[in-house]
């Protein structure tokens, strides 16, 4: 397997670490949103979020929370958005999970994805689908 973050966390590619604990590495993005943002990995190689054990999982979004804790008290980061691209039709590029923290500020220009609402009856038929009760 060739995985540009499993390389990282070997050391064979250089990268810009910001954190890291027994299960997790946390590092720069070559192509930051903002300045400080910073993507999260597992050390063990998982496609996507299906993929990784539960366990692991929790692990990781502890790490997620480490990492936006040190931006906001070493960089002075207001807030951060947490993202992660499930699968290439989500916007996945490297298929190793990976969480993104994204530094906001108030100016910074950033928009959220455009929301819209269903039409008539369209909740309902999508509920169906999922075999979701109430």
């Amino acid at each position: 397997m060739d995985c540009i973050f499993c390389n990282i966390i070997k050391g064979h590619v250089p990268s810009h670490k910001v954190y890291e604990d027994d299960n997790s590495f946390a590092f720069l993005d070559i192509a930051p949103v903002s300045k400080g943002h910073v993507l999260v990995i597992p050390k063990k190689h998982y496609v996507n979020l299906e993929d990784i054990p539960e366990e692991e999982l929790a692990l990781l979004i502890k790490a997620v929370k480490n990492t936006g804790k040190i931006l906001k008290e070493k960089i002075n980061v207001k807030g951060y958005n947490v993202q992660e691209n499930n699968d290439p039709v989500a916007g996945q590029i490297v298929p190793h999970i990976h969480f993104h923290i994204i530094p906001r500020s108030d100016d910074d220009g950033l928009k959220l994805w455009p929301q819209e609402g269903y039409d008539e009856g369209e909740a309902e038929e999508i509920i169906k689908q999922l075999k979701i009760t109430n």
